[in-house]
This record gives structure tokens, sequence and C-alpha cells, in this order.
């Protein structure tokens, strides 16, 4: 099975800044990964690289460009414009007509059970409603694969339930998740593989169920018992 990235000893560097350093990291279709690790760690650095935002300095990295990708950031930027057009813009950029756009826009919206606030400024919803607005315009454009960078950080217990159903479900239809997240109980309930990171490095590569159960190299054994104490 081709796999969807694979990194071999990927560093990657912002001017005197080793943010990640020799990673080494193969994705496979289907996967829920999560990736933890304190601010600093290189979580977003991996995500953004991941992605193609970021060149690596060093190492190779591959991915199967049958997959098609979307990224989620931690703050959703959205147009001074409706919802809907929110939505509908990437498609119409993709290449879409404006009325297939906004038609599978508001399939999209109706997916996230938002269809109700499509005329709505998109500025002016709730963080929790952006980020559902954010992940309509993500699945409107069929990714096989989503990125989210820290995905319900700055949300309330309500919105961070609606968001992770939502992953859970994207990943049920096939979809592979890779995030990060400070929210172990979160990892837990949507991943099947943990990667801890520290200073850049990739220093556990684990199952979820081997990775909260040990044993583990120590620094993420500490980080572990650091977050869960």
């Amino acid at each position: 099975m081709t796999p969807v990235f694979s990194l071999r000893a990927v560093s990657v560097r912002f001017g005197r800044v080793q943010a990640l350093t020799a990673c080494t990291l193969r994705v496979e279709p289907g996967d829920r990964l999560a990736l933890i690790g304190s601010n600093g760690s290189g979580k977003s650095t991996l995500l953004r690289t991941l992605h193609g935002l970021v060149t690596p300095a060093a190492g190779e990295l591959t991915f199967d460009a049958r997959a098609r990708q979307a990224m989620l950031f931690q703050r959703p930027y959205m147009l001074r414009a409706s919802v809907l057009h929110n939505v509908a813009l990437g498609l119409w950029l993709k290449g879409d007509a404006w009325g297939a756009a906004k038609a599978q826009a508001l399939l999209a919206l109706e997916r996230v059970g938002l269809a109700e606030l499509a005329g709505r400024n998109g500025k002016a919803l709730s963080g929790g409603q952006q980020q559902r607005v954010a992940l309509a315009r993500a699945w409107a454009l069929k990714p096989q694969v989503l990125l989210l960078d820290e995905p319900t950080s700055s949300l309330d217990p309500a919105a961070k339930h609606e968001v992770e159903r939502l992953m859970a479900e994207f990943a049920s239809d096939g979809m592979t998740l890779i995030f990060s997240s400070h929210n172990l109980g979160q990892v837990k309930r949507l991943a099947s593989r943990v990667v801890y990171l520290e200073h850049g490095r990739l220093v556990a590569d684990l199952p979820t169920r081997d990775f909260f159960n040990g044993p583990l190299p120590a620094a993420a054994d500490n980080f572990l018992k650091g977050e869960m104490g």
C-alpha cells in the first residue's frame, strides 16, 4: 500500500532555529495520527511540512500525489463575507462554476449542521461555529487527508464535542486524519497512533493503547506523567 506520507530524516530550520531534526515517519491511508508534545516541540511545523507549506532543509519527504489534502488551522480565517461564500470560494478557486460551488458549499454546511447560518457574515460567528465552517470548507474539497492544528484548543466544551464528532465521522468515512492536540482525552478518543515530539525530534511513535500503557522513552513518559498528573 502506498503511504500517504513518508519522511526520511527530515529537518527544518527557520534561520537559527532548528524546528525539526531528522524526523522519520510513515503515514498510511486511514491512519488517525495524533501529534503531541509541549509548545515549541515541532507539531505545527511538522503539519505544515506535510502540507507543503514548509520546505525541509534536509532529508526526504514523499507523498501520494493522488490523495487530495486539506488543512485546518488553529484559528481559521474567515472572509468578511457570508458563510456560504466562505465555503464556496475554495471550490470556485479549484475550478468549479460559481453556481455549482455554492450548491456544494450548502451541502457541506448541512454536513456540519450549519446550513441555517449560510447567509450570516463569517466573522460574526462564534469560535466553535467558525471552526465548523472551516471543517465544511475542507470537507467540500473532498480530501482523502485532513491535517488539523489544535482544532479545539480555544473552544468551549460543547463546541469541542461537535468538532470531535465531525472528525470521528470523517475518519469513519475513510479519511486519513493527522492532528496536533494538547488534549490527551481527545487523543485517546480519536487517534489510532500517537507521535510524541520534543525539541523538534520524534521521540515516540506508537499505537494509542501502547502509548498510554507504556513503556515509553523517558522524555515521553515524563511528559505524559506531567499532563496526566
